[in-house]
């Protein structure tokens, strides 16, 4: 769509959405559900991580009327603290579903301020469904217009963006016009932020967790009036200018209604970055070749995108930094053949035969690859050398996680994190939730849950 003829992003994307009826979207449903099945799976499997435990504490004394809860756990808080903490929880295992063309993570900025909202105002489940899908949509398509200078720069986009999704979402969960999304989209404008060189820290997950609370913090503010500029977002000195980049407006407004980004969602079979499934892949494939032959490897060359080094040839100081790993990811794959949330855990990390394979790692530039793609080289004490490159990684729109295949991850998740939620009763309600008349009866899922009112 040629700039000259788009007043302002904003007032186009929440004409849309205001537009939008579950009607519309219903095509996309599987997918949303597939997408919040796995937030609810990530979300559990760190419910009781440190972090969130940490956060939790800080924040509850501070929270209002006690409306939503915390997913995993007994606590409730308001919708605003509960939008944040379940945020930083379903992004903390590095576990959440992937946008491949932006690395943007939907679901966690989006999915958490929903939930929150349409619990605390016992919203009908399609509501929300419809609300999600529409955030998703709006925080992707702002993605694809900055990428991939944006992240590149050091924006983390997934915090950038997600707020977005969350503002887009929220104000139509709560029934505003087309006024009042825009307004709420350029107030989220305002609140955007979060970088890459945070990622192996915590102050990662504080950001998306502020995408997910400011997002519905923006619509509460629009819902009672507040205004923002037009041009927020493509203006000259809007969010697109102040971030380093013009907005393309073809890829951001493009085929609007028509394609649906939540279609090119993937979700990931290990928790580590999406950039490193291809390298653990690889490993995989070269450990079935070299047999039990581990203890004679010489050296390991993992060849990858400049985004792949990036990101990745680091050294590791503890879990964080594993889950950001090249040297760690071809360490698991290599010697033990697994890459589950045990093999990222403290006690792998810190294994002497893991340290010491990691440091036979060497990750080399390869600018003829594309991003998302690897390619590992094994060589033995012998002078053997074994090769394997990976473009389509499992989990990837090639080779995508089935519906059972999140299932069993949210299984394992409950399992891993410690929770006493029944993960088959999220997963029949998730599958369920756009005939639920209150999402509460999603949300309550634990024996400490049922039948609070």
């Amino acid at each position: 769509m040629p700039q000259e003829k788009v007043s302002s992003v904003s007032r186009t994307l929440a004409e849309f959405v205001a537009a939008t009826s579950w009607a519309d979207v219903a095509e996309q449903g599987h997918d949303a559900k597939r997408a919040i099945l796995n937030f609810f799976a990530t979300a559990l499997g760190s419910a009781h991580d440190p972090a969130v435990t940490i956060a939790l504490r800080t924040l509850s004394p501070f929270s209002g009327r006690q409306t939503s809860m915390i997913i995993g756990r007994s606590e409730w808080l308001d919708a605003l603290c509960a939008s944040f903490i379940n945020a930083i929880s379903a992004n903390l295992l590095d576990f959440d579903d992937t946008h491949p063309e932006t690395i943007i993570h939907p679901a966690a900025p989006v999915a958490a301020p929903v939930l929150a909202l349409g619990q605390a105002r016992r919203l009908p489940g399609r509501d929300v469904l419809t609300a999600f899908i529409l955030g998703v949509e709006v925080e992707c398509r702002i993605g694809n217009a900055v990428s991939p200078r944006h992240y590149a720069r050091g924006w983390h986009i997934t915090s950038t963006c997600g707020i977005f999704g969350a503002a887009t979402a929220c104000a139509k969960l709560l029934g505003l016009p087309a006024e009042g999304i825009a307004n709420a989209i350029g107030i989220a404008a305002s609140q955007s932020a979060g970088n890459v060189e945070n990622l192996p820290t915590a102050a990662k997950n504080v950001s998306v967790g502020n995408a997910a609370r400011n997002g519905l913090f923006a619509a509460l503010f629009a819902e009672q009036g507040y205004a923002a500029a037009p041009r927020a977002i493509e203006g000259p000195l809007g969010w697109a200018r102040t971030m380093g980049d013009e907005a393309d407006l073809d890829r951001l407004l493009g085929g609007l209604g028509n394609t649906w980004e939540i279609a090119r969602n993937t979700y990931k079979p290990y928790p580590a970055g999406i950039v490193f499934h291809a390298v653990i892949d690889a490993c995989f494939r070269l450990r079935d070749r070299i047999g039990k032959r581990t203890d004679q490897i010489d050296s390991v060359t993992v060849q990858g995108s400049a985004l792949l080094l990036a990101r990745g040839d680091r050294p590791v100081h503890n879990e964080r930094d594993a889950r950001v790993s090249i040297h760690h990811c071809a360490a698991c794959g290599l010697l033990i053949g697994a890459a589950g949330i045990g093999e990222f855990g403290h006690k792998t990390v810190f294994q002497p035969d893991v340290v010491q394979l990691r440091q036979k790692v060497r990750a080399d530039l390869d600018d003829t690859m594309p991003d998302g793609a690897a390619r590992v080289s094994v060589r033995l004490v012998t002078g053997e050398v074994f090769t394997e490159t990976v473009a389509s990684p499992r989990g990837s729109l090639a080779d995508p996680l089935t519906d059972r295949d999140i299932e069993a991850k949210l299984r394992a998740c409950v399992r891993t994190g410690g929770s006493d939620w029944d993960a088959d009763g999220v997963i029949e309600a998730v599958w369920q939730i756009d005939e639920l008349d209150d999402i509460s009866e999603l949300m309550q899922r634990s024996p400490n849950l049922k039948g609070r009112s």
